[in-house]
């Protein structure tokens, strides 16, 4: 007979939203400690939300705890709303930050701050591992999947700061939101889209994101891509250095990133908001 498993603390956590269920949602189990690397990814595909974290005992003593970040997919060294929705349960439950203000998460990345703020939490946007154009068969590749003209994709970038995201930029919001792309051609694409809103309006940028080789079709609301994208477009002047976000209409959400650059920093944040609280067995 297989040993029944313990009853853990869990919570799921809708981020970039004050309205639940508008948000992106993410499963933390708030004792990780002990748990399998293959029973973490069992209990991520049985979510089957984007990711499922698994909050355990740092190994570096400037952090506040570790964190694990898994997708359907398997195991990822980073991602945003996963980093703000973990933060906000461990809050919630008890938690203590070493410094007062700030939390210091340990994940596959390695150290990373997230700031309490009077709307939310925000992350400091970590270092990207690859940058620089993307190279033409790629961009091919990515318009084919998108169903767009060559010509409709008017910038490209790595922004890989962990997933292993590539973004291109469309002339416009209503041309990202209008996208329809087909699945044979984005099985292996980590892919952001983003466009620009006309100006008034309430946020500056729409953002769509497609990761297939993690098992997400399309994410709802997506700040590890943000915050490379931030760094993209504010490094290029293309984008004032605080802006606003939209991510999630085409599936029925209405996720809100803000985006702050102070210095060389870039602060991705959001509001965040629990929406189930109990025991999970894993």
């Amino acid at each position: 007979m297989t040993p029944a498993r313990p009853w853990r603390p869990f919570a799921q956590v809708d981020v970039f939203t004050e309205v639940p269920y508008l948000g992106n949602p993410v499963a933390v189990v708030l004792d990780g400690a002990g748990i399998t690397d293959g029973d973490m990814a069992r209990l991520a595909r049985w979510t089957n939300l984007s990711e499922t974290t698994f909050v355990v005992p740092p190994a570096s003593d400037d952090a506040d705890y570790g964190l694990r970040i898994f997708t359907p997919g398997g195991e990822i060294p980073f991602a945003g709303h996963p980093t703000l929705g973990s933060a906000h349960a461990w809050l919630e439950a008890g938690g203590t930050p070493k410094e007062p203000g700030r939390i210091t998460q340990e994940c596959g990345l390695g150290l990373v701050q997230v700031r309490l703020a009077d709307d939310g939490l925000g992350f400091l946007a970590p270092a990207l591992r690859r940058s620089g154009p993307l190279d033409d068969e790629h961009v091919e590749r990515i318009a084919r999947g998108l169903c767009v003209d060559r010509a409709r994709i008017v910038g490209h970038q790595w922004v890989d700061n962990g997933p292993g995201w590539a973004a291109v930029r469309l002339a416009s919001a209503a041309e990202v939101l209008a996208l329809e792309p087909d699945e044979q051609h984005m099985g292996d694409l980590t892919l952001g889209v983003v466009g620009a809103h006309p100006e008034g309006s309430p946020v500056q940028f729409e953002v769509r994101a497609f990761a297939l080789p993690q098992g997400v079709r399309e994410d709802p609301v997506t700040g590890s891509l943000t915050a490379g994208i931030a760094q993209w477009l504010i490094g290029r002047g293309l984008a004032p250095r605080g802006f606003r976000v939209g991510q999630g209409a085409r599936l029925g959400r209405q996720g809100v990133l803000t985006v702050q650059a102070e210095g060389q920093d870039i602060w991705v944040g959001g509001a965040s908001v629990t929406c189930l609280r109990g025991t999970v067995r894993a």
